[in-house]
Order: structure tokens, then C-alpha cells, then sequence
């Protein structure tokens, strides 16, 4: 394994965190990774929200259906995609997993919370100001874990095949 192989397969969803801030040189740094994710045609469709604010924070989880725990960190990032870009959502999911990834390299733990087809996007494009030609992707909770759960991921075995799928 390499450093970034190591940072990968150390990432976990965290959903409890620690008080603690996060620094603003980690969370700049993280930003400009996600702008150098993979985008079609250059066009680098995305918009980022950074929320430190407690009661905004507390607004923001309590809209979403999962996410609830946005309320107890220390800050969650919103990922917006332009509408009218054709791949914005695949876009702005590859920015998404760049700043995850970030945001790990430095010991921050995150979790992905999902943006675009929820009933509760456009509620807060509203709630954040943000323009009507934006979509919500993705909320990104990301802090210090107070607490860690580690799952099994599948056996290569079960998630891989090689020239032709071939059913057992």
C-alpha cells in the first residue's frame, strides 16, 4: 500500500463527533482537493458550502431524513451541481469523494450525506441562499470522531470479475 491507498481504505462514515473545530487551513485545503476531482469537459459545475453555524447546522439536520447528526458536528460541507450542466451530478459526486478524502488525510472523519433526489434538497438551496440553477449533491457532517464503527466491506471475490461475468 501507498499513502493515498492507506488514506482510502482507512475512511469510515463517522457520524459522531467531537466538539472540536476544524482547522481553516484543512478545510480550504480540502476544498481545493474537491475542485481538482475529475469533471466533464472542464466544467467544474460545483459550488461549496461550508457551515460552521450551530443553529444553521441544527436547520440543515433537521430537514434531512438521515442526517440528523449534522447537528452535532463541528461542520458540514453542501455540495451544489449547475442544473443545467449535463453531468453535474457525476461531477460533483467525484468532488464530494475528493474532499471526503481530504478531509482524511488530515484525521478528519466524515459522512456523506445524500443531497440530490431528496425531497429535502430544494429546501435547503433555499435555507442556504443558494441560486436556483444550483442542486444539492451532497452534505458532508466532518469532524473529530467521539466515536468510530468500523463495517465489513465485501470480499473482492464477491464485488469483482475479470473479461466476463460469469455467474456460479
Amino acid at each position: 500500500m501507498n499513502i493515498v491507498t492507506t488514506v482510502i481504505k482507512s475512511r469510515h462514515s463517522v457520524r459522531k463527533f467531537k466538539p472540536d473545530p476544524v482547522n481553516d487551513a484543512v478545510i480550504r485545503d480540502a476544498i481545493e482537493c474537491a475542485a481538482h476531482a475529475p469533471t466533464a469537459m472542464n466544467h467544474q459545475p460545483w459550488l461549496f458550502g461550508v457551515i460552521k453555524n450551530k443553529e444553521m447546522l441544527l436547520k440543515i439536520a433537521q430537514t434531512t431524513d438521515n442526517g440528523k447528526f449534522i447537528a452535532d458536528s463541528p461542520l458540514c460541507f453542501a455540495i451544489f451541481g449547475e442544473k443545467n450542466e449535463k453531468y453535474y451530478l457525476e461531477d460533483c459526486c467525484a468532488s464530494t469523494e475528493n474532499l471526503i478524502l481530504a478531509l482524511q488525510a488530515y484525521g478528519i472523519n466524515s459522512c456523506w450525506v445524500a443531497g440530490e433526489k431528496k425531497q429535502y434538497a430544494e429546501t435547503i438551496r433555499t435555507l442556504l441562499g443558494v441560486p436556483e440553477n444550483y442542486s444539492l449533491v451532497s452534505l458532508v457532517a466532518a469532524g473529530s470522531p467521539s466515536e468510530i464503527t468500523i463495517t465489513q466491506k465485501k470480499e473482492m471475490k464477491q464485488i469483482v470479475f475479470y473479461e466476463e461475468f460469469k455467474k456460479e
